[in-house]
């Protein structure tokens, strides 16, 4: 499997793409509320191109050891009700189908890891490395949540999703990965 489609604006390989973003916040506050070590991952049934407005449909399962404060906070930013660029990239969802809580627990470094959100979400991922054995990045692409940090290429060996009561189940080997980090700041 080469890197995904989606990366440089263009359709998935297979018409649609069933995946999910994971976050971990280090540190940070939104609104004056601290989220810092607060996981989430935006689970998204994406029926064609990546950039189509208005396409995207998303369940958030939040971790549980988030206050009820930090979850209302995190989904007003990541729905796109504060602006910014996190508004931007709210602008491609049409639909938020629900927010579930789990424990959420993951290692990654690098392009490789491993995710578990209960029984919602198991993924483990594998990077892509060169010649010299250096993990292969992505720099400076059109889809890019990351600007001027490397994105580690990699490749799911397993991806699982299981959340029947919206209609997202799906298991995926082999399939294209992704891990980086970025950092957002009022900062201009």
């Amino acid at each position: 499997m080469a890197p995904c489609p989606c990366w440089i604006g263009d359709d998935p390989d297979a018409g649609s793409c069933q995946a999910f973003n994971a976050y971990h916040i280090v540190r940070g506050d939104i609104d004056g509320v601290d989220i810092a070590d607060c996981d989430f991952i935006r689970i998204l049934d994406i029926p064609g191109n990546v950039l189509v407005r208005k396409s995207w449909r998303q369940i958030f399962v939040i971790d549980v050891r988030a206050s009820d404060e930090q979850v209302a906070s995190i989904l007003s930013a990541y729905t796109g009700e504060l602006g910014g660029p996190l508004a931007d990239l709210a602008r491609l969802v049409k639909e938020t189908l629900g927010v579930e809580r789990a424990e959420i627990s993951y290692t990654i470094g690098h392009g490789a890891g491993t995710l578990k959100a209960g029984h919602f979400v198991s993924a483990a991922i594998s990077p892509y490395v060169g010649a010299d054995g250096t993990v292969t990045t992505l720099h400076d692409s059109l889809l890019s949540s990351v600007p001027r940090a490397p994105a580690y290429i990699a490749r799911a060996d397993r991806h699982d999703v299981s959340l029947e009561k919206y209609g997202f189940e799906w298991t995926f080997h082999g399939r294209s990965a992704i891990h980086s980090e970025y950092k957002v700041t009022n900062d201009v």
